[in-house]
Formats: structure tokens, C-alpha cells, sequence
């Protein structure tokens, strides 16, 4: 690529980096994160990155190839070179969603609707209960402890007859900030991946299209809003299906190693001038 190019390139890329940013700042901000511990926290990620992705024969690069891919200083460089387990914070992380994945996923938990019923605690005539539920995703955690995280954070109630009932509205718990922040991270890193994979052209492109509509009055927003919502969770709740069913059909093939991640969104506020520039 020839320098001009790479400059308009580089100076297109900044400018949606920037814009991209401004909402993640403005979180960071309100939570008392400052542009210091941001600064040494991309360190750390510019690090680990060219290390992991940036590899030269599968041979773990030099500090000084490290320099030279990120402008961070040797001395930060040799300091940040640590692997950190994250993976039982993951596994706790992602035990719910496992769960609730299940509960929507699977017919012996749905109703005559397809909608998750509301389940006992123990097996009965109908099918599994809420125990064997928790059971059927990891044995380590006891289905007490569950339900009685659930029910703090809005996720379950118990109806007339004792019966657990997930509340569709508390898919994502409404009260923990920590699993709400591990999760968006996993799904802004993923929205983000399939952005840069299309923009690197590394591959068939992957899906990542939105509909943009602005001069608006609330009252349509409102409409398009639950238009969405409500289509939104139908497609979700399908695929969640599907992908299950794939999952355990796939159990234990040799090539059973790719992941996915399929989500929706939906933002409004009000149009301003710097976002019609």
C-alpha cells in the first residue's frame, strides 16, 4: 500500500476509532476510571495483542519486536509480559447464561407455546425441574445457590405453587454491574472482531448491518422500539435453539472448535449536530 494511502487509511480508521470511543469514555468517567489507568490498561492490551496475534513461524516475538509493532516502552513491555488466567472468572460468568440458555433452548423445559415454563424444584410428570436444570449445565454449583442469586437479582420468582419462572425481562441480571460488564465486553469484542475482519478483508465478510433512522418523533421511536424488542427476542430465542441442538449434535467431533456469537441492539437519544457531520 503506498503512504498516501496508508495515511488516508490510517486517519479514516482514527476517526471512527474516536467516535466509537466516545461512549466508553463517557461510561469509564462516570465510574471513576481516568485516562491514566485507561493509558496503562492499552498498554497491557497492545502488549498481549502483538504477542498473540503477531507471532513470526509460530515463534513467541522478541521485546524488541514488540517495540517496534507498538511504540510501548521495553521496560512496560518486559513488565506486562504475564499471562493471566481469566478462565474461572469466565466460567462463573457465563454458568447463567448457560442455564437460562438451556431453559429456552431445550422442549423438555418449554411449554405448549415454546416459552420456558415455569419449573419445580424437583422432577415431576411434566419433566426436569429447576434442579436438574442447574445439574444438566455443571454439578459444581449447588441449584440453591442459583435460585437464591436469581430471585436477589430479579432473574426467577416463585409462583402460587413454588414454581420457578424466569422472568423474560432479566435475561441479563439488572443488578450486577460485574456480569453485565463481563458480558458487554464480550459482546462489544465480538461486534468489533466482525468490524475488523470485514475491514481487513481476511475472509468471506460477516454479518454486521444496522438500521439508521433519524428526524423521529418518540412516539414512532417508542413503536420501533418494541417492534424490535419483540423481534429481536424471537430471533434470538430461535437461534439460541438451533445452536443448541448443533452443539450437542457436534459433541465430540474432531473439528468441533469454532465458537459463535449472533446478538441485537438498539440505541436512540437525541440526533445532534456532531453526529450528522
Amino acid at each position: 500500500m503506498k503512504t498516501n494511502e496508508t495515511g488516508d487509511t490510517s486517519g479514516a480508521l482514527l476517526q471512527a476509532v474516536a467516535w466509537l470511543c466516545r461512549p466508553l469514555v463517557r461510561l469509564l468517567i462516570r465510574k471513576g476510571i481516568t485516562y491514566p489507568q485507561l493509558r496503562e490498561l492499552l498498554k497491557g492490551v497492545y502488549v498481549d495483542v502483538a504477542e498473540t496475534d503477531f507471532a513470526v513461524a509460530g515463534k513467541r516475538p522478541s521485546d524488541s519486536r514488540i517495540y517496534i509493532l507498538t511504540g510501548v516502552h521495553r521496560k512496560d513491555i518486559k513488565r506486562l509480559r504475564r499471562t493471566d488466567d481469566a478462565a474461572e472468572a469466565e466460567k462463573v460468568a457465563t454458568l447463567g447464561g448457560a442455564i437460562v440458555g438451556r431453559w429456552l433452548g431445550q422442549s423438555e423445559y418449554l411449554d405448549a407455546d415454546g416459552q420456558p415454563r415455569c419449573l419445580p424444584r424437583d422432577d415431576d410428570e411434566r419433566g426436569p425441574g429447576f434442579d436438574t436444570l442447574v445439574a444438566s449445565v455443571s454439578k459444581d454449583v449447588r441449584p440453591r445457590a442459583i435460585l437464591d442469586e436469581w430471585q436477589r437479582l430479579g432473574m426467577v420468582s416463585l409462583n402460587a405453587a413454588g414454581e420457578v419462572c424466569l422472568n423474560h425481562q432479566a435475561f441479563v441480571p439488572a443488578q450486577d454491574f460485574a456480569e453485565q460488564a463481563f458480558f458487554m465486553g464480550r459482546n462489544v469484542h465480538d461486534h468489533l472482531a466482525a468490524c475488523a475482519h470485514n475491514l481487513l478483508a481476511e475472509g468471506e465478510p460477516m454479518l454486521e448491518r444496522s438500521v439508521y433512522y433519524g428526524g423521529l418523533t418518540p412516539h414512532s421511536v417508542a413503536h420501533l422500539r418494541e417492534l424490535a424488542r419483540r423481534e429481536g427476542v424471537a430471533l434470538l430465542q430461535k437461534l439460541n435453539a438451533e445452536a443448541l441442538h448443533r452443539q450437542q449434535h457436534d459433541a465430540g467431533a474432531p473439528d468441533a472448535d469454532r465458537r459463535m456469537r449472533f446478538g441485537v441492539y438498539w440505541y436512540d437519544a437525541a440526533r445532534t449536530a456532531e453526529e450528522e457531520r
